[in-house]
């Protein structure tokens, strides 16, 4: 499993047939959505960015990329983006489980009403196929692992909810007006360009950051919690399979991650040895929403998509710290 396998992949059927045509990617001056505009711009896809930067940053909008600054729940905006669009990758969200605890309200507004606005502009706009950022935060602690898409569902957060509600929204839209629709859960997504500096930063860009500065990394619970983390090439491999697909989608869930899963105690150590630190993490109180174990089962995904993961944890830790190297 290597970077350069992915790179390839781009270049090959069915993702080339992609040539020619235009994407929306909201959110993606963020750090999933500037990832997959950089995937279809090396694909040959005319793509345009719609992001309000309240977590996106410039400096993330690949160059050959259109920009539009607004929010997905400013309809207008919404309008003068996707228009002429083909294709709609929708990953613009509140995407912090803490911070949805905190403010539930704002989290519904943005990922429930938010993405049934995206879904209403293109189907007005005459788009042919919507791909939404789903979480596998949907499972909860729902006790069967691997997660596969037909276990229950459990949230446990208003984060998790609102995702669980997207993808329903996709669904209904896929029944009523014929827009094609799928939902991909991703599992714990690492990679460059993830921010660190946010009080909601994601593991491994929070461990990235205090290991790279010599500092003990802040774990929260016991650190014997998994998760299934998975590169953010991956998660741009499956995106674009499902965009190039010559299928018919019509509101389905497939879960994006590796099917593999480690502790964040077991994390923190090979970061620790890949930077050469041998920092014992601080342990803090856990947080209200986190789950204690997360695996994927990729089996639909491989079916479906032909996906399969391209990077794998050691390759992916290793370009992700040599990002944060270069960005000190």
């Amino acid at each position: 499993m290597s970077l350069a396998q992915f790179h390839e992949a781009l270049e090959r059927e069915p993702i080339c047939a992609l040539r020619g045509k235009r994407a929306l990617v909201t959110g993606g001056a963020g750090f999933i959505g500037s990832h997959i505009a950089e995937g279809l711009l090396r694909c040959g896809v005319e793509v345009v960015i719609l992001d309000d930067l309240s977590s996106g940053h410039l400096k993330n909008v690949p160059s050959g990329a259109k920009f539009e600054q607004g929010s997905v729940l400013d309809e207008a905006c919404l309008a003068r983006a996707i228009e002429g669009c083909d294709l709609v990758f929708h990953e613009a969200a509140m995407v912090s489980v803490p911070q949805s605890v905190e403010q539930p309200e704002r989290c519904l507004m943005i990922n429930v009403l938010g993405t049934q606005r995206v879904l209403e502009a293109a189907r007005q706009a005459g788009a042919k196929r919507v791909m939404l950022a789903a979480s596998a935060a949907a499972y909860g602690d729902e006790p069967s692992l691997p997660s596969a898409e037909s276990d229950t569902t459990a949230p446990c957060s208003p984060y998790a909810m609102s995702k669980i509600a997207g993808e329903q929204l996709l669904g209904v839209w896929s029944k009523t007006h014929g827009l094609e629709t799928l939902s991909l859960r991703y599992f714990n997504i690492f990679g460059p360009r993830q921010d660190p500096r946010s009080a909601y930063a994601a593991v491994i860009s929070a461990f990235a950051s205090k290991l790279s500065a010599g500092e003990r990394p802040i774990v929260f619970g016991d650190g014997k919690q998994t998760r299934d983390f998975t590169h953010i090439s991956n998660v741009v491999l499956a995106n674009l399979l499902a965009a190039a697909s010559p299928g018919t989608w019509a509101g389905e869930v497939l879960n994006i991650g590796t099917g593999h899963a480690v502790s964040l105690l077991e994390l923190a150590g090979q970061m620790g040895k890949i930077l050469g630190q041998e920092l014992e993490p601080i342990h803090e109180s856990a947080r209200a929403g986190d789950v204690e174990h997360s695996r994927a089962d990729i089996g639909e995904a491989r079916r479906l998509l032909g996906y399969e993961p391209l990077v794998g944890l050691a390759e992916g830790l290793g370009d992700t710290l040599a990002w944060f190297g270069s960005e000190d």
